[in-house]
């Protein structure tokens, strides 16, 4: 077999040039020597006053306010355990390890195959560090923390020659609220660039956003996804709704599908609620299921549709294999036109339960008037 290969000198080669132009002649580098946001990073490094020549401390906090950072990051670290624990197998035969930090950089957890004799992979590792790039310069933990992206750097690419032995790979972690409470990083020390952990790392931090989001308390589950994808996998959207129909918690997959979610589950300024996102009665959501699932063909007020499992609070939760099965189980998608149906008896049954009074109707179905119009073919007169 043919020995792993280190970085291509050229690409040292580019990363030592982009450094002479911007951290000693300061410059902008030029021709893409380094990405973007490494540039923008060395910048800040630089107005605030670092050198890349100082010598990095790798300071931890003081036991008092480390206690204080891993108790208010303990649904974090809870959370983000078992994907952890996986990266240490996936890790095992490298010399990269797991590093999860909170939303400030400092750490809460490790795993992976931790070189405790060599003291560049014991510092970093080290239970309430603050890896911040305040404090150590260009990392991946900084800059996914301040990109909010994933992120790959590489030696020379870190702003300090203290840090110029690691190779970083990153990924923000989002809560259930779209706020970021921390990152995922996977380093190794003097190891072969492996930009491939990128997409491990994006893949595990996907992990820990849904297990966040599963963890907030709702009454009703739905795990959305396009039509023609399968449903039940980590890329799914997770949207809990409460005994009302107001969102409780979702994911950043969801607030992809679904725009509306941008603003924060149970913000004081604006509670979600299901019938902003579905064009269907949320009481019809409930009622769909009958067992411990239900597929639905879910139409959308964009006119677009998604797939959509439902399931009542207490679901699996024990990761993509428990709800493959679920999903084995449950029949097909209902045929959209049954569902319509459904949808049209719901609100006609609404309609007369308020005497003919559509603005009542609405109110109680949690839709406008001019829905309730349109689903049963009523013209205003």
């Amino acid at each position: 077999m043919r020995p792993p290969q280190t970085a291509r000198p050229a690409r040292l080669d580019s990363i030592a040039q982009a450094r002479q132009i911007v951290l000693h002649e300061r410059a902008p580098a030029s021709n893409g020597l380094v990405a973007p946001w490494i540039e923008r990073s060395w910048q800040r490094c630089l107005a605030i006053g670092h050198a890349p020549g100082q010598t990095v401390g790798f300071d931890p906090l003081g036991a008092a306010q480390a206690k204080r950072v891993m108790n208010s990051n303990r649904a974090l670290t809870d959370a983000a355990r078992p994907a952890l624990q996986d990266l240490g197998r996936a890790l095992a035969d490298t010399r990269y390890f797991a590093i999860l930090t909170n939303a400030q950089g400092v750490v809460v957890d490790v795993n992976g195959p931790i070189d405790r004799s060599d003291r560049r992979a014991d510092l970093i590792t080290r239970i309430g560090v603050d890896l911040s790039e305040s404090c150590v310069g260009t990392t991946a933990i900084g800059a996914a923390l301040t990109e909010l992206q994933p992120v790959w750097l590489h030696r020379g690419e870190h702003f300090f020659n203290d840090t110029s032995g690691y190779s970083c790979a990153g990924a923000p972690l989002f809560g259930p609220d779209g706020v970021c409470v921390g990152m995922l990083d996977l380093t190794g020390v003097d190891a072969p660039e492996r930009p491939e952990l990128t997409h491990l790392v994006v893949q595990s931090a996907r992990n820990i956003e849904n297990s966040l989001a599963l963890r907030q308390s709702h009454a009703l589950l739905l795990r959305l996804n396009w039509p023609g994808c399968r449903l039940g996998e980590n890329n799914d959207g997770l949207v809990g709704l409460d005994d009302d129909g107001f969102v409780t918690t979702c994911n950043s997959a969801a607030r992809q599908l679904l725009p509306q979610l941008g603003l924060a589950p149970g913000s004081n300024s604006h509670r979600t609620h299901a019938s902003e996102l579905f064009a269907v009665p949320v009481s019809l959501l409930f009622d769909a299921v009958q067992g411990p699932a239900a597929m639905l063909d879910l139409p959308l007020w964009s006119g677009l549709r998604l797939q959509a499992l439902v399931a009542p609070a207490g679901g699996p939760r024990e990761g993509p294999a428990a709800w493959n099965t679920m999903v084995g189980a449950v029949p097909p998608a209902r045929d959209p036109r049954r569902l319509r149906d459904i949808e049209t008896a719901l609100i006609r049954k609404a309609v007369e339960d308020a005497r003919g009074n559509v603005a009542l109707a609405a109110q109680q179905l949690g839709v406008s008037r001019a829905t309730v119009y349109r689903k049963l073919g009523i013209k205003r007169g």
